[in-house]
């Protein structure tokens, strides 16, 4: 059980937030103070928004907002660099508080959770998952398709925590971990699990968007699995190994049934034993190649060290 207060950052991811904004700075603002009120966090807590390149009105109202309020922090980046690196940039600027919950501008997830969270850290807990209870509010086709990468993941060795997003609490000592980590191809998710300090969970009801449209349209949401899978795990590798191997115990076995064919039964040409095997082992390589050509090309992203992120303002 700790002693001190904390304080806190509470660190928010914006991309043409302009219609949700509104209420949700409403709502963080009215959270913070009563937690100062509480001494549930110390006087100089605050509320980072990231503004990841929005085309809107995102940043005036984030530049407005830190005017008008102490309690609010702005940070432009200077274009659109996706979800995960404008949260990798916040947390990275949130480095003079005890504790960071990160958390999107949307309102889907359950603002109340916060104060569960900071009293699990009061506990002891270094890391505090925001999972939700039900994926009621989905589509069928979203549940059962998420139900499947989770699984999926957990097949490829890759540590994650099932129903979690980017909801989460982090002390200062595991941001401090997580600063080591120096890859490009970042999924969040995924390695936060990896650090391996005590961790708890919370539980929340997740509801529809308070305004705007999603930003994770079908695609976005496939690009974010497949860098999930193929940053955190080698097992797409390893099954090009198996997929050669078992090609090359066919093709034996193959071998052996036509040189028995000719030595001791009559044989006939014929066009499906001859097409067939080309349209299968072409399809295969093709498969194996643009498998290692994804792990070439992150690669060469990673050894040409390009910045994450680059942060164009500050407004405190």
């Amino acid at each position: 059980m700790r002693d001190t207060i904390p304080s806190l950052a509470i660190v928010i991811p914006c991309y043409n937030e302009q219609e949700v904004l509104p209420e949700t700075s409403s709502r963080l603002l009215s959270l913070m103070r009563s937690y100062r009120e509480e001494n549930l966090v110390t006087g100089d807590s605050y509320i980072l928004l990231i503004d990841d390149g929005s085309k809107d009105n995102t940043w005036e109202q984030i530049e407005a907002l830190s005017r008008t309020h102490p309690e609010f922090r702005g940070l432009k980046l200077s274009r659109n660099f996706g979800h995960q690196h404008a949260l990798l940039a916040g947390l990275h600027q949130a480095n003079d508080v005890t504790i960071t919950v990160s958390v999107d501008a949307d309102l889907q997830d359950d603002l109340n959770a916060i104060r569960e969270m900071i009293l699990k850290y009061q506990q002891g807990a270094e890391i505090v998952y925001g999972v939700r209870d039900d994926r009621g509010s989905d589509s069928v086709f979203k549940r059962s398709s998420a139900l499947l990468f989770y699984k999926i993941l957990s097949w490829m060795g890759v540590e994650s925590v099932y129903n979690h997003a980017d909801f989460r609490l982090m002390s200062q000592i595991t941001l401090d971990a997580f600063r080591q980590f120096g890859e490009r191809n970042i999924y969040l998710r995924g390695m936060v699990p990896m650090l391996g300090y005590n961790s708890d969970t919370v539980y929340y009801k997740r509801t529809e968007r308070f305004a705007g449209t999603s930003k994770y349209n079908l695609k976005k949401m496939l690009s974010l699995a497949w860098n999930g899978i193929s940053s955190l795990s080698i097992q797409p590798l390893r099954f090009v190994t198996f997929c050669g191997f078992s090609i090359f115990s066919i093709s034996i076995l193959l071998s052996l049934y036509a040189l028995y064919s000719y030595l001791f039964q009559e044989t006939t040409m014929g066009w499906t034993s001859t097409v067939l095997p080309i349209y299968f082992l072409g399809g295969i390589q093709l498969l194996c190649i643009g498998l290692l050509g994804e792990y070439v090309a992150k690669i060469y992203k990673e050894v040409k060290q390009r910045p994450k992120y680059i942060i164009e303002k500050i407004v405190r």
